[in-house]
C-alpha cells in the first residue's frame, strides 16, 4: 500500500503549505506533458487530494488508504476540464500547481491548525513458551511529549504564539520569478514561521518554543496467548505528542519470538524430531518428551520407520485470543550405532541370518548394517 506522505515526499506532521509546495513540485515532474508517467501523476493527485483536506487526512492517519479517492468525480485524464475534479480542478489550478499563485493574486491566509503526533514503533522479544500463556511486557519509549514547563504552548509565559511580523500572519510571502510567460509572483511559505502565520515571542527554554520535549516512559502491554512472530500491538495515544493541541500518535509494539532449541512453529503446530535407536524403532517403546508446559509420554509403535511422524495431541500452541491448542508433530530419525562390540556384532549377524539378510546382495536394514561394520 502506497504511503501518501512518502508519495509527496513530506513528513507526517507536514503543514498545509509544505504539502502544497511538495505537490506542486511532484506534479510538475510527473505530468505527462512534461514527460512524466501518467500513473505516477494520478497517484500524486490522489495523495494531495487526501492530505490537503483536514477530514480526509485525519481519516487516512487513522485508517489508511485503499487507493480509491473518496467521492472522486468524473474527470478527463489530466484534469483540464473546466469543472472541479479530483486532481487539478481547472486551468487555474494547473497554473497554480506549476507556477504558484500568480498574476497578482493575494496569498490565502495560512490556517493555524493542530497536527497529529507521529506513530512510534518499538520491538520486544519473547520466548516460544510465552506464546502458550501470554504475558505482560514493559517497554521503554522515548518520544516527544507535551512540554511539562509550558504545557505545550511553547511560550515561557504561557501566552502562546503571536502573529508573525515577516508575513503579517499570512504564512506566505510573495516571490517574483521569471518564466517563459514573463514575471510571475508566486507565494511561498514564510521561513520565519514555517508557514504557520505565527511565532512564539518568548520561547520556553525547556522545549525552545517547540511545545514538545523528549520524554522517556515505561509502558506495559498485554501480549496475548497465540501471538505470531511479527504481530504488532497498538497502544492508542502513546506515540509522539501532537502539535498545537493535536492528538498524540499511537505506539506499536512489534513482538518477535526467539528461536526454540527443540521446536519450530507452524501456526498452532510445533514441529520437532525424535531420535530412536533401531531397537526401539523395531520393538516399540514409550518415551518421555519435553513440551512447552512439562514432560509427556510418547508411544512409539513397533516397526516405526525413519521419516515417520509421531503426533502428540493438543500440546501445541493456542490460536490468537484463545481456543483449542494445536499438536506436536515429531519426525522420526534413526540412530545407527557405531563401534559395535564383538557380542553386539555377533547378535546382529545371528539376527540377520535368521531374517535371511546375510545372503549376498541382501538389502534389508540389518544386511546393510552388517556390510557397513564388516
Amino acid at each position: 500500500m502506497t504511503d501518501l506522505y512518502e508519495k509527496l515526499g513530506v513528513s507526517r506532521d507536514a503543514s498545509e503549505a509544505e504539502i502544497k509546495k511538495a505537490y506542486r513540485a511532484r506534479a510538475r515532474s510527473a505530468h505527462p506533458d512534461a514527460g512524466g508517467d501518467e500513473e505516477e501523476f494520478k497517484q500524486v493527485q490522489h495523495a494531495y487530494q487526501v492530505l490537503s483536506d483536514a477530514q480526509a487526512r485525519a481519516r487516512y492517519d487513522r485508517f489508511g488508504d485503499d487507493g480509491t479517492p473518496n467521492g472522486r468525480r468524473a474527470q478527463d485524464p489530466f484534469g483540464f476540464s473546466g469543472g472541479q475534479g479530483a486532481g487539478f480542478g481547472g486551468i487555474g489550478d494547473v497554473i497554480d500547481a506549476f507556477f504558484g499563485q500568480a498574476f497578482g493574486e493575494q496569498p490565502r491566509r495560512a490556517r493555524q491548525r493542530s497536527s497529529q503526533g507521529r506513530d512510534v514503533l518499538v520491538r520486544t522479544e519473547i520466548e516460544l513458551a510465552d506464546v502458550l500463556t501470554g504475558l505482560s511486557r514493559t517497554v521503554e519509549v522515548e518520544v516527544p511529549g507535551t512540554c511539562p514547563d509550558c504545557d505545550g504552548s511553547g511560550s515561557a509565559s504561557g501566552r502562546g504564539p503571536v502573529t508573525c511580523e515577516a508575513c503579517n500572519g499570512q504564512g506566505q510571502v510573495q516571490q517574483v520569478v521569471r518564466t517563459a510567460f514573463g514575471q510571475l509572483a508566486t507565494a511561498v511559505p514564510c521561513a520565519a514561521c514555517r508557514g504557520t502565520g505565527s511565532v512564539v515571542a518568548d520561547p520556553c527554554p525547556t522545549c525552545e518554543g517547540e511545545g514538545r520535549a523528549m520524554d522517556t516512559s515505561s509502558i506495559t502491554v498485554e501480549i496475548p496467548a497465540g501471538i505470531s512472530d511479527g504481530d504488532r500491538l497498538r497502544v492508542t495515544g502513546s506515540g509522539e505528542a501532537g502539535r498545537n493541541g493535536g492528538r498524540p500518535g499511537d505506539l506499536y509494539v512489534e513482538v518477535r519470538i526467539a528461536d526454540h532449541e527443540i521446536y519450530e512453529r507452524d501456526g498452532r503446530t510445533l514441529l520437532g524430531e525424535v531420535v530412536l535407536p533401531f531397537s526401539q524403532a523395531a520393538l516399540g517403546a514409550t518415551l518421555t518428551v519435553p513440551t512447552l508446559d512439562g514432560d509427556t509420554d510418547l508411544d512409539v509403535p513397533a516397526g516405526t520407520q525413519p521419516g515417520s511422524v509421531l503426533t502428540i495431541r493438543r500440546r501445541g500452541l493456542p490460536a490468537t485470543g484463545g481456543g483449542s491448542r494445536g499438536d506436536i508433530r515429531l519426525t522420526v530419525r534413526l540412530e545407527v550405532p557405531r563401534n559395535l562390540t564383538d557380542e553386539q556384532t555377533e547378535l546382529l549377524e545371528r539376527f540377520a541370518a535368521i531374517r535371511g539378510e546375510d545372503a549376498p546382495g541382501a538389502s534389508g536394514l540389518f544386511g546393510r548394517l552388517r556390510r557397513a561394520f564388516s
